[in-house]
């Protein structure tokens, strides 16, 4: 049993040499909020195209072309395409009743986003061509986007950027604790990981939604080709391993729905996780190509975020569930050592995992949207929150995970967010 705190001591020693460079992200994000030249006005405005791929999201998809509609800059320049995926309500309808052009696809083979894009991007190439459009902003049906979103994106686009993400909120944080974990996860995600990375020169990572990219980067890449079960995570770590930069936009705010149901948010992270192996199993290669014959920060950024996690945490939940096995068989007296060993890795997790979500609930603060109380209470169930991504990489490695489409009924506008806050 005393082997097991030694066990536990590397496990969480191999975690700190892995991330302990995020310290330093925090230092700076701290320090330095803005990445000279961000502030600047864009020389050109871009012509955009807007690609959404939406399966039965009747309920809400309206709200975010009505905040694509509202937005500050010009209308002429921006044309919206919906992919109504495998639809069995009136998805299409209604997004053409909102003046999307709409392609309806039925596919039962090719499942996900990563397919439906393809299919979208495909549609534009045959019909308009890619080249009339400068750049592609990706949503999800749930998103809703600030008014000034796009002229934010246009200005780091127009600098030369070929890829842009955004600053992810959430629409419901207030919901629970499931919903607030979600949001300080984004949050962090968004200003503790890609601003650090863009104030430093590092490839920034997009996350599933709110981002923009040159279609040249299309001819680069072959196409549209990412159907992992993260397409997002696919699409950035195969442009990293390219060399390409991808720059983050911290004026332009997207608000997306999160999973209400604990049921429904494990399915939707063991997602994330089986996607992050299969990315690793991928691009793992190339990246670390890439990182020995380039020196390239980046692309030991993206491994050491995908890696440790999961693979550490599996192999200390199995040691210690085998450990708990032989010491109920043969070796009770020692179990004292055992849930000593157990106890103190949870404390010292939960106060690492608490600093992590106080940072970004104190600094974004007048933009999470929900009461005081919520928000302190918040604070505190957010380490349980990142525990409970334990069970999904159980499930990840242990489980069947297919692409599944979470359900989103949280139908509010833009206006129903509440006063924002100018970066």
């Amino acid at each position: 049993m005393k082997a097991l705190s030694v066990i536990n001591f590397v496990v969480a020693a191999l975690f700190v040499a892995c991330c302990c460079y995020q310290a330093i992200y925090c230092a700076v994000r701290i320090i330095r909020r803005r990445r000279a030249g961000t502030e600047k006005e864009a020389g050109r405005l871009c012509r955009y195209g807007v690609l959404i791929c939406a399966r039965n999201e009747s309920a809400v998809i309206g709200q975010l072309l009505d905040s694509i509609a509202g937005q500050t800059y010009p209308g002429e320049l921006v044309e919206v395409f919906v992919a109504a995926d495998n639809c069995t309500d009136d998805t299409a309808r209604i997004a053409r009743a909102h003046g999307a052009v709409v392609y309806e696809r039925q596919n039962k083979l090719q499942v996900g986003k990563g397919y439906a894009l393809r299919f979208l991007l495909g549609k534009i190439h045959e019909e308009r061509g890619l080249e009339k459009f400068d750049g592609f902003f990706v949503f999800d049906a749930d998103n809703l986007l600030d008014p000034h979103y796009i002229e934010e994106m246009n200005k780091v686009f127009a600098d030369g950027a070929r890829a842009v993400t955004s600053y992810r909120n959430t629409k419901n944080f207030g919901d629970n604790w499931i919903t607030a974990g979600y949001g300080l996860w984004f949050l962090r995600e968004s200003e503790y990981m890609n601003r650090p990375r863009d104030i430093l020169g590092v490839s920034c990572a997009v996350s599933g939604t709110g981002f923009l990219f040159d279609p040249r980067l299309l001819e680069k890449t072959g196409g549209w080709e990412y159907f992992l079960l993260t397409e997002d995570l696919e699409f950035t770590a195969d442009l990293i391993a390219r060399g390409e930069k991808i720059r983050y936009c911290p004026g332009a705010i997207l608000y997306d729905e999160q999973p209400r149901s604990f049921r429904q948010s494990i399915i939707q992270r063991s997602r994330w996780v089986k996607g992050y192996l299969q990315v690793v199993a991928k691009h793992g290669g190339s990246l670390l190509r890439t990182l020995v014959s380039t020196g390239s920060f980046a692309c030991y950024d993206t491994l050491m975020t995908t890696i440790p996690a999961c693979v550490l945490t599996v192999c200390s939940f199995a040691v210690n569930t085998g450990m708990f096995v032989l010491g109920m068989l043969g070796a009770r007296e020692e179990m004292g050592v055992f849930f000593q060993s157990v106890l103190s890795a949870l404390i010292n997790s939960y106060l690492l995992m608490f600093v992590m979500g106080l940072l970004p609930l104190i600094t974004e603060w007048r933009n999470i949207y929900c009461s005081r109380g919520k928000k302190i209470r918040y604070a505190f169930t957010y380490p349980i929150f990142v525990f409970t991504f334990g069970l999904a990489m159980v499930l990840a490695v242990c489980g069947n995970i297919e692409w599944k489409p979470i359900k989103h009924t949280v139908a509010v506008s833009i206006g129903d967010m509440g006063p924002r806050t100018r970066k």
